[in-house]
């Protein structure tokens, strides 16, 4: 097996988050194998062809209220009297309107051939088998045109999109009962380590609860992948290099969560040189500077630091944009914001930070106590991260760079 340990350029030898992350994006493989499912069950999926409408929606016009259809031209000021000629509920289709009548009709309801304007039923007073309009008609008003929402032939769902609830509905809105999408892809979880144990078991002298592995966990599930837990891996390099070759040859991407230093009791990267190859990095962010990254098989290979802050932040940062990106997606480049500072941070790292921030009540950002890697609850009590350049000073009231766990997650 081949071992790829490429120099990373930067002072002391750091890579820059940009660098590594464009490395890291140069060497996915997207999936090609196509399903076709249901469009119910297409929610989270990964669009693989863009739709285009075979139909105009709405595919007639048709009232936006409940009110009366009227010809404007019949109305020409308010108190104009007209006999209620019919009553068009959604679902059925009027008759053409009579000149100098109106037509009950309901939201939804197809506008009757000679109608121009809806008069909303606040604006009307029924009279026995008459209404009187208290307003002037005006053309157009409250109708909804033919393919006002999705005009036939537009292409109005691009590939490359993970389905959300609304884009879904979209495609059935066209009568699409069904939808391309890219396969899930696999993505094993590997958690080396003797002093882990899992909760409810007691802790031994030295031991740690995991929680890296439901953290992992969850964020692997909630990109939408299958994910296979391999669970802890003791401290050995057979059994390590055993669980590698499992895992990869059932996934696509193997992520493992510690152990990639060069301590005596690290064994994952001399596990992934045997089986493999890999590229170690240092990059220069904080917190989680280690990161590698190679191949074991077919199956692509990200190496997390094992700190929890770490490992959940290179998680977000590389592992997010490498499986989106191995899903299909186009776009897996977060937005972020500029967001006003309520805080000072005056003794600035020289690497590229993210700070953990929540949004208060002023529309500001409060930073946790404390930005230490080991300090779990920063992420969860945050709701973002702010991305600050090395050597970057903040005080109160400046506008910095905020990307939202939405965007993250």
């Amino acid at each position: 097996m081949s071992v790829n340990m490429k120099p990373s350029p930067g002072k002391g030898g750091l890579l820059s988050v940009d660098d590594a992350l464009a490395q890291l994006l140069a060497g996915v493989r997207p999936v090609s194998e196509v399903e076709v499912v249901p469009t119910l069950d297409a929610i989270g999926r990964v669009l693989a062809a863009g739709q285009q409408s075979t139909m105009n929606v709405p595919s007639m016009d048709n009232s936006a209220m409940d009110g009366y259809a009227v010809r404007s031209s019949d109305v020409p000021a308010p108190g104009t009297r007209l006999k209620v000629s019919q009553r068009i509920p959604a679902g059925s289709v009027g008759q053409a309107l009579a000149i100098g009548t109106a037509a009950r009709i309901f939201t939804g309801a197809p506008i009757p051939e000679g109608a121009d304007a809806i008069v909303i039923q606040e604006d009307c007073t029924v009279d026995g088998d008459d209404v009187i309009v208290n307003v002037a008609a005006k053309q157009d008003e409250w109708v909804r045109t033919v393919g006002l929402d999705i005009p036939a032939g537009v292409n109005f769902l691009p590939a490359g999109i993970r389905l959300k609830p609304q884009q879904v509905g979209l495609a059935a809105s066209v009568g699409i009962a069904s939808l391309p999408v890219y396969r899930r892809i696999r993505v094993g979880l590997v958690y080396p380590g003797d002093e882990l144990a899992m909760p409810g078991e007691k802790l031994k002298p030295g031991s740690i609860y995991n929680s890296n592995r439901f953290t992992l966990y969850g964020l692997t599930q909630a990109l939408g992948c299958d994910v296979n837990d391999y669970g802890i891996v003791p401290d050995s390099l057979e059994a390590m290099r055993d669980v590698l070759r499992r895992a990869a040859g059932e996934c696509d991407i193997v992520v493992t969560n510690g152990g990639v230093s060069v301590g005596e009791a690290d064994f994952v990267k001399p596990a992934v040189e045997a089986e493999g190859e890999l590229l170690m990095w240092r990059i220069a962010m904080k917190p989680g500077r280690p990161l590698a990254y190679g191949r074991v098989g077919k199956a692509a290979f990200i190496g997390l630091p094992g700190n929890p802050v770490s490992s959940f932040v290179t998680f977000l940062l590389f592992v997010r944009p490498f499986v989106m990106s191995t899903q299909g997606i186009a776009e897996v480049t977060p937005r972020s914001l500029r967001v006003r500072a309520d805080f000072d941070w005056l003794q600035p790292d020289v690497r590229r930070e993210f700070l953990r921030c929540r949004w208060n009540a002023n529309g500001g950002l409060d930073l946790y106590r404390t930005q230490d890697s080991a300090v779990l609850s920063s992420t969860a009590w945050a709701d973002g991260l702010v991305d600050n350049p090395a050597k970057g000073v903040i005080h109160k009231g400046d506008l910095v760079s905020f990307v939202p766990y939405s965007e993250l997650t």
